[in-house]
């Protein structure tokens, strides 16, 4: 795997071993940032089950000013840290192991809120309906902030919850890209 665009271009990223985690493909992330104005001129993403991480740092690579990496399996902490210090990036990212539920409490409880959220949790696993209420309740992200859901192209979410609105359905073979954006 490695970089698509921006500062960090072709550098390459590790992937967790085996089939527990799916690295979200190329021609996907490609097409999710095309579609976000494919340059950052600053701001704070969270890459919720980052996985390797990849999501986030092509965001960093691209010009995002600060990540938040979070993955509760051990072993993608460890392959994200290997990540960042391959792109000498450690200022620019904070790595949290920990459950999704206890990510959104803690930005809610250090104040921080989001210009860009991704989530791309286990297929089997997903709870995005809750973790988009969440997110909304707890004033995660800012006005005109995108929240982007990957998940099977046959899930259904919510088109709206509070102020998150589903602006937009991207379909890549059997994966589905969800984009949400903040009203103001």
């Amino acid at each position: 795997m490695r970089i698509i665009a921006g500062e960090y271009r072709s550098r390459l990223l590790k992937t967790l071993p085996g089939s527990e985690t799916r690295p979200t493909l190329d021609k996907v992330r490609e097409a999710i940032f095309s579609s976000l104005g494919s340059y950052f001129k600053g701001g704070t993403m969270l890459d919720l089950f980052a996985g390797s991480g990849a999501m986030g740092l092509e965001a960093l690579s691209r010009g995002m000013s600060h990540i938040y990496l979070a993955d509760n399996n051990p072993q993608a902490i460890r392959i994200i840290y290997e990540n960042i210090r391959t792109l000498k990036v450690e200022d620019q990212c904070t790595v949290w192991r920990m459950d999704f539920i206890s990510v959104l409490k803690k930005s809610m409880a250090l104040g921080i809120s989001y210009d860009l959220v991704y989530l791309d949790p286990p297929y089997k696993k997903q709870q995005n309906d809750l973790i988009l209420e969440t997110i909304e309740v707890f004033g995660l992200l800012k006005p005109k902030g995108f929240v982007i859901v990957e998940s099977l192209k046959d899930d259904v979410f919510l088109e709206q919850t509070g102020g998150l609105k589903q602006i937009k359905e991207a379909f890549y073979g059997k994966t589905k890209v969800t984009y949400y954006k903040k009203e103001e």
